[in-house]
């Protein structure tokens, strides 16, 4: 039993890091009142970079998250501004070597809800759809707040759970440059999280900030097609358990690819991937996901 404790707790630490994803486009000017139905599905495979206290080896995970989200474009002082709220359904099966067995863990269920406000405050009026035409992006500068909630699936007396039961309020800041038809941008965040108290038998357990900066080169084709190429760089994030730093501070960095088209003058589909550069401690794993998007009002 405590190797397969020791194995899980490991996979557990590990789930804030596939969060680290690579967002394009996030201060780009919308139209207000303009409403996105998003629904989605990312794979995740990969190996663990494994702290040196941790006897394990051909450690692994599988993760499968379906996502339903909405969004909105407003008007916040005469700016471009957009809110959206995003609920997954995650499945994770992880399996290792610990001295000679073979140990795995599998759960589903729903995950911590995400909700963010990004408004930018330079460079993108708030526009009404039928004046969006005649909008010639040049510089944009934002910033975005985005609020985790602790609603996942959580079980104190289990070591691996979908919920981490902590709150999570991760600050942004954002530069999108348009030039010609490729676009430009550089974004920044930090990431804070709360104590959770009631961890496995009464342990509590503690994540210092996660700082994260990318980039993402977008080229726009007519009729609304665009492709990106993404890379990021994270660090931070070292534990406590009970008050005792772990060692296992992040140094890792990922790149990506993504393409969008629209299917109609109402809907669109967007593929993407993604995979580590280079990993300290952590996952080292591979993403790909399909997002489909439905979008109404706004005078469309």
């Amino acid at each position: 039993m405590k190797t397969l404790q020791t194995f899980l707790l490991f996979v557990l630490l590990q789930l804030p890091l596939l969060a680290q994803s690579l967002e394009p486009r996030l201060y780009s000017n919308v139209p207000k009142d303009l409403n996105f139905l998003i629904v989605g599905y990312t794979k995740s495979l990969g190996g663990l970079e494994l702290n040196t206290q941790l006897d394990l080896q051909d450690a692994n995970m599988d993760v499968d998250v379906a996502l339903l989200a909405y969004a909105r474009g407003f008007d916040l002082f005469g700016k471009s501004a957009k809110i959206d709220i995003a609920i997954p359904y995650m499945h994770l099966h992880g399996n290792a070597i610990y001295n000679g067995d073979r140990v795995e863990r599998s759960i589903d269920g729903v995950g911590d809800i995400k909700s963010r406000i990004a408004f930018n405050f330079y460079g993108a009026p708030a526009l009404a759809l039928k004046n969006f035409a005649a909008y010639k992006q040049e510089l944009i500068l934002g910033g975005s707040f985005q609020l985790t909630m602790p609603t996942g699936k959580y079980d104190a007396t289990k070591l691996v759970n979908i919920g981490r039961n902590v709150w999570a309020a991760k600050l942004g800041m954002g530069a999108s440059k348009r030039l010609n038809r490729l676009i430009v941008e550089l974004a920044a965040d930090a990431e804070f999280y709360s104590k959770n108290s009631n961890y496995y038998n009464g342990n509590s357990y503690e994540q210092r900030p996660v700082y994260s900066a990318q980039t993402h080169l977008i080229y726009t084709f007519d009729k609304g097609i665009w492709i990106g190429a993404d890379a990021n760089y994270f660090l931070g994030g070292e534990t406590k358990f009970n008050d005792v730093l772990q060692g296992n501070a992040l140094a890792n960095s990922r790149y990506g690819g993504v393409i969008a088209f629209p299917l109609s003058r109402y809907d669109s589909i967007k593929v993407n991937f993604s995979s580590g550069i280079n990993t300290r401690v952590g996952t080292d794993f591979t993403t790909a996901g399909l997002v489909y998007q439905y979008r109404w009002g706004g005078g469309l």
